[in-house]
């Protein structure tokens, strides 16, 4: 008999896989290989929210009172723990007080109470364990459902199976941390086996240049739209001519195809990216700052909830415009002071700044698909590459716990 964590394993490498899988039961569209439905699905779209760096489950979402009764005793596993540094310290109790939160009275870390005003809308899944402790490997595991590189992430299978609900845009948008990439960087959201042109395409919202290169460089003032035009038509023609000789790379093709896409995408992108014309009660519900506000060097929440707030906003009107995969990134790849989950040295230093401003784009973005009716066929996925100890390392940080 199949237990439930065995099932969502089996489904696709985990949770991903129940959103996939709720997708390619759908209507193929616009091009994609799924021509056949073998139910209705519920689902039209997903949006991946991914913990890069790996949050403390203890802290935010899983509260467990024992670590409370017996914070600062000395640790006893019962069985040998491989610790990925010297994380095997005395227990330590959560770092942020929990209290219930709405009608099902979800405990909640104080740090992330504003997803109590939603937190009936989401399911919490404790029992799930996985295959390693290495951030890379785990990344890749939540991004294509595999621990190693060469499989394609969940948006790739997403565009191939359904193909596009709108030419002008992709079916499969990344939204990377404003500071970098995670572990892996773009293999996350590479095609691997499948075309190239299914791969994710990078949108970085709020930034002087969301898309890179969409339009001609600023000091190129000679370069007209008809020019432009006449350009691509004659690029196109002669990568036609070569494609045409050398059949079966996918490559030249996606390349042939990004290039068509982007002429497209330069009249529908900036405007689904505008955000200038959302009333302001929704930049506020989104913890949206005034444009060009100056931020300290020092890791802050209020800047955790602009950059995650607009990359949340982002992705409602990308959805709302046809794009079926939204993928948004919270953290970079590790450096010091770390601007990630991954908390070794100090919990609540690290965690509570970007914990808040997670906690408050999120829980806008539920808010806001839900009032729009969008909410009962989205699937919003939170991931993160594994939980934390309960033990300490040092005497504020916490080792990785797969």
């Amino acid at each position: 008999m199949t237990n439930r964590r065995d099932f969502l394993w089996q489904s696709g490498g985990g949770l991903g896989g129940v959103a996939l899988s709720s997708l390619l039961g759908g209507e193929a569209r616009g091009g994609g290989v799924l021509q056949e439905a073998h139910h209705r699905p519920k689902a039209k779209r997903v949006i991946q929210l991914f913990m890069a760096g790996a949050a403390s489950h203890l802290d935010l979402f899983d509260y467990k009172p024992e670590l409370v009764k017996r914070h600062g005793e000395k640790s006893d596993f019962g069985e040998h723990v491989e610790a990925f540094q010297n994380g095997l310290g005395p227990w330590k109790k959560p770092v942020w007080d929990f209290a219930p939160h709405g009608a099902c009275g979800k405990l909640l870390g104080e740090t992330v109470s504003p997803l109590g005003e939603v937190v009936d809308e989401m399911a919490f899944i404790h029992n799930m364990t996985g295959r390693t402790g290495v951030h890379s490997q785990a990344t890749y595991l939540q991004a294509t459902g595999f621990d190693r590189p060469g499989f394609p992430g969940m948006g790739s299978w997403v565009s191939y199976g359904l193909g596009s609900l709108n030419d002008n845009l992709p079916t499969f948008v990344v939204l990377p941390d404003h500071r970098g990439y995670a572990s892996n960087g773009p293999k996350n959201w590479a095609s691997a086996f499948l075309p190239t042109v299914h791969q994710g395409t990078i949108i970085r919202p709020g930034t002087s240049e969301p898309i890179t290169h969409l339009f001609p460089h600023e000091s190129a003032k000679y370069l007209t739209p008809q020019a432009e035009k006449d350009a691509g038509s004659l690029l196109g023609k002669l990568n036609r001519q070569y494609a045409e000789q050398r059949s079966g790379d996918s490559r030249l093709e996606a390349r042939i195809q990004s290039y068509e896409l982007a002429a497209r995408m330069q009249l529908a992108a900036p405007e689904a990216l505008d955000l200038s014309g959302e009333p302001d009660y929704i930049k506020s519900m989104y913890g949206l700052s005034s444009d060009g506000t100056k931020w300290p060097k020092e890791i802050n929440w209020k800047e955790e909830a602009d950059a995650f707030g607009r990359k949340c906003l982002s992705a409602r009107r990308l959805l709302e415009r046809g794009v079926k995969f939204v993928q948004i990134w919270s953290g970079n790849d590790n450096g010091f002071p770390r601007r990630n989950w991954d908390s070794h040295e100090d919990i609540e230093r690290e965690h509570g700044p970007l914990s808040r401003g997670m906690a408050i784009g999120t829980a806008a973005l539920i808010k806001d698909l839900k009032q729009r009716g969008m909410l009962e066929d989205t699937v919003i996925l939170w991931t993160t590459e594994f939980g934390r100890m309960p033990s300490t390392q040092g005497s504020k940080g916490r080792d990785h716990n797969p």
